[in-house]
């Protein structure tokens, strides 16, 4: 049994509690819903009294001195993710960690290496990492039906312009971070790491990024991903993948609903939906509980490397936007 603590009790945290709680009630025994912590003993006791949780911490340090917790997820905003992560591995708890998982690659690799240090797994919960359409996906593509990959196309965009945090350079807001990372992680689990980046955006008011265009180039195998993100509108949230035989349309590269494969003259040749789920972050954490049953300290979903490749993306995206956060 894995007892899981929430550090952070959010929105993002309330789909992750309802969606332990609906594993357990479908038989999972696997998986305990201990505790949440929060900054706030009366909100801890809050969500703990919403989603059943038997105990609510009025500070994250109090919740980490529990030697009945084993694992922590991570669901406040960018910038306080490495501080936090760094506590919960002092305190030898393994960690599922929000996207985006720091705000630097430097942050990243020194929590990747700390976390070794104490024997803990350390994870990136970049949910479509962990779905079933992850690799019904990848095994569509790996079977020819569309040729070789020449391009990879992608966007993901919502009109958010009255959510505060998204906009303060103090929390590590920007688009990229929050919505761009999703389109960066689908090129990836296609076509792999860039050797090219080029991308520009259009800032805030505050200084952030609102909206982001992003051109990968792949030159040892002539290949290229397009990719767009924004706060200032909504988007299609499709994801293609064009080979030279014909191309793959998915439906919502944030928690992917289906795909549908044509071939070259434009015919839809195949259509597959996705397998009825909880909520899509159900995966992370069977992978999570897999992992530490097998004393593993890297998901393979998500291994280290990869998180680490998408953060250093990022930090090339974000100098040629001209962004730096002041406590970098």
């Amino acid at each position: 049994m894995i007892n899981l603590g929430i550090l952070g009790p959010g929105k993002i945290a309330q789909v992750m509690a309802d969606t332990v709680n609906k594993m357990i009630s479908r038989g999972n025994k696997d998986i305990c819903l201990w505790s949440v912590g929060s900054r706030s003993l009366e909100r801890a006791q809050e969500f703990a009294k919403e989603f059943n949780i038997e105990h609510a911490y009025g500070s994250y340090e109090s919740m980490l001195e529990d030697p009945k917790l084993d694992l922590v997820y991570i669901a406040t905003p960018h910038n306080f993710h490495y501080e936090q992560a760094h506590m919960c591995l002092e305190h030898h708890k393994h960690v599922l960690c929000e996207k985006s998982f720091t705000v630097n690659a430097k942050e990243a690799l020194d929590l990747c290496n700390f976390a070794k240090e104490q024997k803990c797994l350390l994870a990136e919960a970049i949910w479509t990492r962990y779905m079933s359409m992850r690799k019904l996906i990848n095994d569509e593509l790996a079977s020819g039906v569309i040729g070789n990959v020449r391009m990879v196309t992608a966007n993901l965009s919502y009109p958010m312009l009255k959510k505060e945090r998204l906009f303060n350079p103090n929390l590590a807001g920007g688009a990229l971070l929050d919505v761009g990372i999703y389109p960066l992680n689908f090129a990836e689990m296609i076509l792999g790491e860039p050797s090219r980046i080029d991308a520009s955006c259009i800032k805030s008011s505050t200084g952030v990024d609102l909206s982001d265009s992003i051109t990968l180039t792949y030159e040892s195998t002539a290949q290229m991903a397009v990719l767009c993100s924004s706060y200032a509108a909504s988007s299609d949230r499709y994801g293609f993948v064009h080979g030279d035989k014909g191309y793959m349309q998915v439906d919502n590269i944030n928690n992917p609903q289906s795909y549908r494969v044509f071939n070259k003259d434009f015919q839809l040749l195949k259509e597959l939906r996705c397998p009825t789920q909880i909520s899509g972050y159900e995966y992370e954490v069977l992978e999570c509980i897999e992992c530490i049953k097998k004393g593993l300290l890297e998901c393979p979903s998500m291994p280290h490397s990869d998180t680490l490749s998408i953060m250093r993306q990022m930090d090339t995206i974000r100098a040629q936007f001209g962004l730096k956060y002041s406590f970098e």
